[in-house]
């Protein structure tokens, strides 16, 4: 396990958006834990959480020219990321969707820099890949390209055709997710934690259940 990876998983657990316990998953599924990218709500959090995601970029070495961050929480994410690089030296412009197109003002449907070169998409987390068909199909539509998924936590979990939504993704766009952990990562992580040995049963379970091979 990477030490940005550790952090990342420590940062989480301080912040309670990672969480142990009994929850219930939008696909029905009783789940140990629970993973709130909405509970880094302060000032402190969003500019660590963008240098944490700034740096998976970094390290994954991908080529792209554009930040894009789905509505709602990708945009949040976006401007954290593209002030992380700054102070890096590395000046990114970034762009985001509207809910509703604004028929007003400089109108539209996306606000930020154009949408144009390569763009990697910004989200928090891919369940059913909805939001990235959502944004995969807009970006192409103004005629830039998406080159990569970054996300903070990936559940490597089954979906409907017995693969995860990372694979799916892959399959169907033949781009890459890159997330800052997935479950593999918090159970190792927890293994070497004797405080947390109650919930690694649990956890080892669910992955044993649900998660892909």
């Amino acid at each position: 396990m990477t030490t940005l990876t550790s952090s990342f998983i420590e940062f989480a657990l301080k912040k309670k958006v990672l969480q142990f316990g009994d929850f219930t998953t939008k696909a029905g599924r009783q789940s140990p834990y629970f993973f709130n990218l909405g509970a880094f709500d302060d000032g402190d959090s969003l500019k660590t959480l963008g240098e944490f995601y700034a740096n998976k970029i970094l390290n994954s070495k991908i080529e792209f020219d554009l930040l894009y961050g789905p509505a709602y929480k990708g945009i949040p994410l976006v401007s954290s990321i593209s002030i992380a690089l700054s102070a890096q030296k590395i000046n990114i412009p970034y762009a985001y969707n509207r809910k509703e197109v604004k028929d007003h003002g400089e109108g539209g449907k996306i606000v930020g820099s154009p949408l144009k070169g390569k763009v990697l998409i910004i989200d928090d987390v891919i369940s059913a890949g909805t939001s990235v068909t959502e944004s995969f199909d807009l970006i192409k539509s103004y005629g830039a390209v998406p080159v990569g998924v970054l996300v903070a936590i990936d559940r490597q979990e089954k979906g409907s055709n017995e693969i995860s939504a990372t694979q799916e993704v892959y399959e169907k766009y033949n781009i890459p997710v890159i997330p800052i952990i997935g479950l593999d990562d918090i159970i190792k992580y927890l293994q070497d934690k004797i405080k947390f040995q109650g919930i690694l049963d649990k956890m080892q379970n669910y992955k044993d259940r649900y998660g892909i091979i």
